[in-house]
C-alpha cells in the first residue's frame, strides 16, 4: 500500500506542477450560458454557477492546495523541530518553558486556533500558510522531544558529553539522525491535517480569497446547487478525498518502515 499512495502522491505532485499546461480552459474564463452544464466532452466535470470549466479550477486547486500544505508544514516542522530538540536536550527550565507555551497552544481545538490566527491578520493565502503552520508547530514539537528524550540516554550521546563534545555536533550527529523516523511520519500525516484545515479555512471564506480556485472554496459555492448540479460538489470533494488519503496511507507506510517497534509487530502478525 506504501507503494500505490507514493505513486499517487507523486501523480498529484505532477498534477500540481503542470496545471496550468493541463487546464483546458482559463481557470476564470465566465461562459453564463454554459452554466451548471454537467460533464460532457467539451467540459469533462461540468461547469459552475458562472459557467467555468470545474475541471480547470480542480486542477488548478490542487496547485494551490499543495502549495499552502507543503508551506505550513515546512513552517511547523522548522520551528516545532527546533523548539522540542533544544527542550528535550537541555531539559532543565528550558524544557518547562517550551513545553508550557505548547501546552497552551494544545488547549485550543486546532481548527479554533487557526480560526482566531485568520481574524487578527486579515485572510488570505500567506495567513492561511502562517495559521495552519502555527497549529500544527506543537505537534511536531511533541514528536521532537519524546523522540530526543530516548535518544539523549543512549550512551554514544553520553561518551559524546563526557568526551566534551560540543551541543551542535551532538545534535547534528547522533540526534537529528536518530529521530528523523517519527518526524518524516509526522509530516506526512500532518500534510493530510494541513490539506483539510486548509479546505476548511477556504470553504468559510478565510483561506485562499476568490477568484483563485480553492477545493473548500469550491465546495462553499456548490451549498446552492447541490441538487441542481451535483458534479460542483463531488468533483472537488473527491479531490481532497484521494488526497488526505494518499497522504495518510504514505504515512502509515512510513511507520511501519522507520519504526523499529512497529517493524517488530508488523513481522509478528505476518508470522502468526
Amino acid at each position: 500500500m506504501t507503494k500505490v499512495s507514493a505513486a499517487l502522491l507523486a501523480v498529484i505532485g505532477i498534477v500540481a506542477i503542470t496545471a496550468d499546461w493541463l487546464a483546458p480552459y482559463g481557470v476564470n474564463d465566465i461562459d453564463v450560458a454554459g452554466a451548471l452544464q454537467p460533464p460532457s466532452g467539451s467540459h469533462l466535470l461540468g461547469t459552475d454557477e458562472l459557467g467555468r470549466d470545474i475541471a480547470t479550477r480542480v486542477l488548478v486547486a490542487t496547485q494551490a492546495s499543495l502549495q499552502i500544505a507543503v508551506a505550513a508544514v515546512a513552517f511547523a516542522f522548522v520551528v516545532g523541530v527546533t523548539a522540542g530538540v533544544v527542550a528535550g536536550y537541555l531539559g532543565g527550565w528550558t524544557d518547562a518553558v517550551l513545553m508550557r507555551v505548547v501546552d497552551v497552544m494544545f488547549a485550543f481545538p486546532v481548527l479554533l486556533l487557526a480560526l482566531a490566527i485568520v481574524a487578527v491578520l486579515a485572510p488570505g493565502t500567506t495567513t492561511t500558510i502562517l495559521a495552519i503552520g502555527i497549529v500544527y508547530t506543537p505537534i511536531f514539537a511533541r514528536v521532537a522531544r519524546a523522540s530526543t528524550l530516548s535518544v539523549r540516554v543512549e550512551p554514544y550521546v553520553q561518551v559524546s558529553r563526557t568526551l566534551g563534545t560540543g551541543r551542535i555536533h551532538i545534535l547534528g550527529r547522533h540526534i537529528l539522525p536518530n529521530i528523523a523516523g517519527p518526524v518524516i511520519v509526522q509530516t506526512s500525516l500532518s500534510l493530510a491535517f494541513a490539506i483539510l484545515s486548509e479546505a476548511a479555512l477556504s470553504f468559510l471564506g478565510l483561506g485562499i480569497q476568490p477568484p483563485e480556485p480553492s477545493w473548500g472554496r469550491m465546495l462553499f459555492d456548490a451549498q446552492g446547487f447541490m441538487h441542481r448540479a451535483w458534479w460542483m460538489s463531488v468533483f472537488p470533494g473527491a479531490a481532497i478525498f484521494v488526497t488526505v488519503l494518499a497522504f495518510n496511507l504514505f504515512g502509515d507506510g512510513l511507520r511501519d518502515v522507520l519504526d523499529p517497534k512497529q517493524r517488530t509487530v508488523t513481522a509478528a502478525r505476518k508470522n502468526q
